[in-house]
């Protein structure tokens, strides 16, 4: 079953329009509406995180020096924590010295964050990002 698509209107100064739709056509967007859906998505991922007491997802991305003594077996380890389910896992030689992942978290946001925290500050991680995301029921 789809929800019905409802139409409604929204005030907006001049200046906020002509920055809005300088930004629909700077990133792509068909229309005016696709993008305020993202932005409403984008907020309201942002507070299911913050709340913090449903099912969420991230993607976190890596890049390390695979040379780093023991870091590998460091990496495996916080992975296999109970704490949240890794769904998918990506490694890409990019160098002699480094390699780029990317790890898909499943879980309480609390538990991702942790895991992002932990292979972060791993010796040997030279970049870390957690890209956040929540599920959305149509």
């Amino acid at each position: 079953m789809s929800d019905q698509t409802i139409r409604f209107t929204v005030s907006l100064p001049e200046n906020l329009l002509n920055e809005l739709d300088t930004n629909v056509t700077t990133k792509g967007y068909a229309s005016r509406s696709e993008f305020i859906r993202d932005l409403i998505r984008e907020k309201m991922t942002d507070e299911q995180w913050q709340k913090g007491d449903g099912e969420v997802a991230g993607v976190l991305t890596i890049i390390y020096d695979h040379h780093q003594r023991g870091l590998t077996e460091k990496l495996i380890a916080v992975q296999h924590s109970d704490s949240a389910h890794i769904l998918c896992n990506t490694h890409v030689h990019v160098d002699h010295h480094n390699c780029l992942e990317t790890i898909i978290i499943k879980g309480k946001a609390e538990a991702i964050n942790d895991i992002a925290l932990k292979i972060g500050g791993l010796k040997g991680v030279k970049f870390s990002k957690l890209t956040k995301t929540s599920f959305f029921h149509q």
